[in-house]
């Protein structure tokens, strides 16, 4: 059974990264491997929201997906100069985070947070894990390769919405806000895999 995978060579010649998925039903899409080596040009924004203390972005590497495709669905956070937002691992503050509602017709993985910076708080005397500026968070959901909802697509396919929220505490150098939780969602359309044939002509024999 063929196994999908993709290897990143740069121009000497010398693999960067290779993408190997352990389950042959599960594969990434072109667009979604440039949406991990280039975000700036493998992703699609979706939709830009004006929330408490940040600008938000919503990406998608792919606008349609087959069962057991991979979709990197990306919120990328805008902070205005001397605000800050805590970064997971951070103890007695709410980091932020984001959360995906499961849905039958997804499995979700680990959303992936970049690199935080160590900011020193002088009137508490602590150092703790932050973002700022701008910074991506991204999680990866495939499409159900599940043989139910494979066939319950029809000709045409399925659209599917995908829902959830993010959640963070945003502070400046004198205050820290209240706790936000804005909702966000993506749209995919799920496409029936094509279980047509080669034309007799062309089949190996």
């Amino acid at each position: 059974m063929a196994r999908p995978g993709f290897f990143f060579i740069d121009t000497n010649g010398i693999i960067r990264e290779k993408f190997f998925e352990a389950k042959y039903r599960e594969r990434f899409s072109g667009n979604n491997l440039l949406s991990k080596l280039f975000p700036e040009l493998g992703e699609e924004v979706a939709s830009t929201t004006e929330a408490p203390h940040l600008r938000l972005a919503l990406e998608q590497s792919d606008r349609t997906a087959f069962p057991g495709g991979i979709v990197t669905l990306t919120a990328e956070v805008q902070l205005p100069p001397d605000v800050h937002v805590y970064a997971p691992g951070t103890q007695d503050y709410k980091p932020i985070k984001l959360v995906i509602d499961p849905a039958s017709e997804i499995e979700l993985r680990a959303a992936i947070y970049p690199a935080s910076k160590t900011l020193f708080l002088p009137a508490i005397k602590e150092r703790v894990p932050v973002f700022t500026g701008a910074f991506r968070i991204r999680e990866d959901v495939k499409i159900s390769s599940a043989a139910e909802f494979s066939n319950a697509l029809g000709n045409d396919g399925k659209p599917l919405t995908i829902t959830g929220k993010l959640e963070y505490q945003a502070c400046d150098s004198k205050i820290c806000f209240l706790p936000e939780s804005v909702p966000v969602q993506w749209h995919v359309q799920a496409l029936p895999l094509d279980r047509q044939r080669a034309p007799e002509e062309i089949r190996h024999k």
